[in-house]
């Protein structure tokens, strides 16, 4: 058996549908078996005709009455079949089904399942899948439900698992050590990926997603501890001069710290004197003041005889660093430089050269810096700003640039501290909690279609007050299946028809770096009074005129991202609004709205956008340089991870290069799950 097998010579997928799987992150054998059920479907218990409740999914087994009839409508076909049980009868409707003509036998029992409706006593079934009596591939069990992509059914995809699942036949090889299986009382592998997909009674699945979570999370915490331990036990680091005051950049800048800046100053002040390497965590709301904390760091580095670098994750915002830095530095005689992509051949040449030379005390640039021909003479601390943007790897990659630096890694994106610690197990963590005291708060309004052009209105005041507008939306192209939108043809509405005497632009992520740069710059400078624009702006350009977020569709973003976005007005003099437009009326999106109007506190927002949505949403795509969760939900399984971390800490304090026998497994585990990741 070969779990690296491609899914295409699997039973039942061929050419087209191996495309298909792909998209779903579906590429070997191993994918497919691990590709879990997003929720269940218990179609094993019929009910009585009589009995069913309108609107509920469930299950009958009845006798055909009489033939299928097929009437024709409008451009569309109408099959009708009348059905009983002891109790009643019901009309089962389909629509476009000719194929069904002859399915049916007068007198022999089929099971249906599907949304029953009962009007003025008359019980009827619309479009329900359905089973021949003796057999069970559609009803009669529990049925898993998988996240699919367009095209693919869910019939075909439960088929293309039971193959995978047929080869793999309780020939899976373990991957959990025995004293782990017996003293947590775990199901072994190949009983869990069984249940999981076909489980007979639902605790049968209880019992397999169990041993999966605790898997899945034990691994991811062997891994962040394992790199943190190594980090820790390496060579020492450096300890950085104690006569060397961050006090000396306080003193010069034109605003005083709150309580939480300095209380994270002196965290990462006695790190960097302290012998062994600092690798810390910078947790900070939009506003809050990091960019002075990584000041005050880089200073202390510089004095003390160090060269330091900055890595942001556009150009943009590198170049905004640099202007920052410059006001307070240029005074204390530290020379700062910028290294994006765009400067010229020779411009670079010279900059290396003097970087090489130790010329230049601070580097601040964009994914460039880790380029291999970019060498410091005597890199000491190492920042990278939105660290989600850049994931381990390419931390570990610029701290090689230099002999065990200091890492300090910062993020605007609020996350739980309980999920912070397992996240960035590898990491010391602070966190700034307080916002400056001149921050005005951000007022913000959740409204539906209807009051577009009260928003309208409302943006045009502003911009005749001289102020500017961000206008966002969630996708690029026309998406019929979401009927959303796009960037161009709101701007087309926009520049036309809503704002014909403004200057309007647009912008999204599949532009050119150069011309996102270009259109942002003369953003900032105020030559375009309002920007439609993707989620690209959510990393941080400080533009002090904008005053107004209009975030369309805003139902179809997570709370944190709604937050972040907020939070690129509010950064001037002026009051800042925040116009959430919404569609729908369910009740999650009501209490999502609610949120955001209630609170400007990106903790509180984190932990309810966690609780509502689950942690696989909260964190989209594979920004951490780890493996996304395939199957723990960190707020649902905060008890099993919460266990799994002390079980994790036992393990290496008594083992910490897992080389005992009986810890062979788990290494295995965690080269196999994350070594490829973390070390490349």
């Amino acid at each position: 058996m070969d779990l690296k097998k491609d899914v295409k010579y699997i039973k039942g997928v061929g050419p087209n549908r191996v495309t298909l799987l792909n998209k779903l992150g579906i590429f070997t054998l191993k994918d497919l078996i691990t590709y879990y059920p997003r929720s269940y479907q218990d179609r094993s218990k019929p009910q009585n005709i009589i009995e069913c409740v309108s609107g509920e999914e469930v299950l009958i087994e009845a006798i055909a009455c009489g033939k299928l009839s097929d009437v024709r409508l409008k451009g569309k076909t109408m099959q009708k079949l009348v059905v009983r049980d002891e109790t009643s009868s019901c009309t089962i409707t389909w629509f476009n089904q000719s194929y069904l003509k002859n399915k049916f036998e007068i007198g022999k029992k089929y099971k249906f399942y599907g949304k029953i409706t009962n009007q003025f006593g008359k019980i009827s079934m619309t479009s329900p899948v359905f089973d021949e009596n003796e057999k069970n591939f559609n009803t009669g069990k529990i049925i898993p439900l998988y996240p699919l992509t367009y095209q693919l059914s869910q019939n075909v995809l439960r088929r293309i698992v039971e193959s995978g699942l047929a080869e793999v036949e309780e020939k899976l090889p373990e991957t959990l050590p025995d004293y782990l299986l017996r003293e947590y009382d775990l199901e072994d592998i190949n009983e869990a990926t069984k249940h999981i997909h076909f489980p007979q009674e639902l605790k049968d699945f209880e019992k397999a997603r169990k041993r999966l979570v605790f898997e899945e999370l034990l691994s991811t915490q062997l891994a962040l501890l394992e790199l943190k331990n190594n980090y820790m036990h390496e060579e020492k680091g450096i300890s950085f001069d104690k006569n060397v005051k961050m006090s000396d950049v306080i003193n010069q800048l034109p605003f005083r710290l709150t309580k939480a800046q300095i209380r994270v100053l002196e965290e990462i002040d006695n790190n960097m004197e302290a012998e062994t390497p600092m690798n810390r965590l910078l947790q900070g709301d939009v506003g809050s003041g990091k960019t002075v904390v990584a000041m005050c760091s880089a200073y202390k580095a510089v004095k003390s005889g160090y060269q330091a670098t900055i890595m942001a994750p556009t150009a943009i915002l590198a170049t905004q660093h640099l202007e920052n830095f410059e006001k307070i530095f240029n005074s204390l005689g530290i020379k700062c430089e910028l290294l994006i992509s765009g400067i010229s051949k020779k411009k670079k040449e010279n900059l290396l050269e003097r970087l090489a030379n130790g010329d230049i005390d601070i580097l601040i640039g964009t994914h460039a810096i880790i380029e291999e021909n970019v060498v410091f003479k005597n890199l000491g601390l190492v920042v990278t700003d939105e660290q989600h943007r850049f994931g381990v790897k390419q931390r570990t990659k610029i701290a090689e640039k230099g002999k065990n630096p200091d890492v300090l890694v910062m993020t605007a994106t609020p996350i739980p501290r309980t999920l912070a610690l397992i996240l960035y197990g590898d990491l010391d963590i602070s966190i700034i909690d307080e916002l400056p005291p001149n921050r005005k708060t951000i007022e913000t309004f959740a409204v539906n279609k209807k009051m577009t052009e009260r928003v309208n209105g409302f943006i045009e005041k502003q911009i005749q007050e001289g102020r500017q507008a961000y206008i966002v939306c969630p996708l690029v192209e026309e998406n019929e299946e979401l009927d959303l939108k796009s960037v161009e043809e709101l701007y087309e509405t926009y520049q036309r028809k809503v704002f014909p005497h403004y200057k309007v632009e647009y912008i999204h992520g599949k532009m050119k770096p150069k011309q996102k740069d270009e259109i942002m710059e003369r953003f900032k400078q105020g030559e375009i009074d309002v920007l439609i624009s993707t989620t690209v702006i959510e990393v941080g350009v400080d533009v002090p005129n904008s005053n107004i977020m209009v975030i369309e569709n805003a139902e179809r973003f997570g709370l944190a991202q709604l937050h972040q976005l907020r939070g690129r007005v509010g950064r001037g003099e002026y009051q800042s609004f925040c116009v959430l437009k919404y569609e729908g009326k369910g009740e999650t999106v009501k209490e999502r709205m609610k949120v955001m109007c209630s609170t400007n506190d990106g903790f509180i927002i984190s932990e309810k956008d966690l609780e509502l949505r689950g942690s696989g949403d909260f964190f989209g795509t594979m920004q951490h340089g780890l493996p996304e969760f395939k199957i723990a939900n960190l707020f649902e399984d905060m008890p099993i991870l919460k266990a799994v971390q002390e079980i994790a800490g036992k393990i290496l304090r008594e083992d910490p290069k897992l080389e005992q026998d009986k810890n062979v497994l788990l290494k295995d585990l965690i080269r196999d799950k994350f070594m490829k990741r973390i070390e490349i």
